[in-house]
């Protein structure tokens, strides 16, 4: 299990399990976003550490870019890294919005260098 918070800032390399345009296998929705997960990396959930990818216009199997916000959720035990290319700078708004298409289902708040930011469903 790993604190997520530790890898704001942090260049990191992700893989690409739901690229851009995509369909959840199970719920459906189009994945609007490159999302994938740091590999070897265990979350609360159990599983690999997530990862969205923004600021990326095409689909892409694995990327190093910096990991800009955590997305933690309040009713689970799984963050989400937020992950863009070196330079990349988003609003906290800007994140949300981004990541809305799968993240209005939960509680969450953002962690970054910024304020947090806090979203309840």
């Amino acid at each position: 299990m790993t604190a997520a918070k530790v890898y704001l800032g942090q260049t990191l390399t992700i893989h690409i399990d739901r690229p851009l345009g995509s369909r959840h296998p199970t719920f459906g929705h189009e994945y609007f976003l490159n999302y994938g997960y740091l590999p070897g990396v265990i979350s609360g959930d159990g599983e690999e550490l997530d990862a969205y990818l923004v600021g990326v216009d095409r689909p892409v199997e694995v990327f190093t870019g910096v990991c800009i916000a955590v997305i933690h959720r309040l009713d689970e035990d799984d963050d989400k890294l937020v992950i863009a290319p070196a330079g990349t700078n988003l609003s906290l708004e800007e994140i949300r919005t981004a990541t809305a298409f799968q993240e209005q289902y939960f509680n969450s708040e953002i962690w970054s260098d910024q304020k947090a930011s806090s979203s309840a469903s």
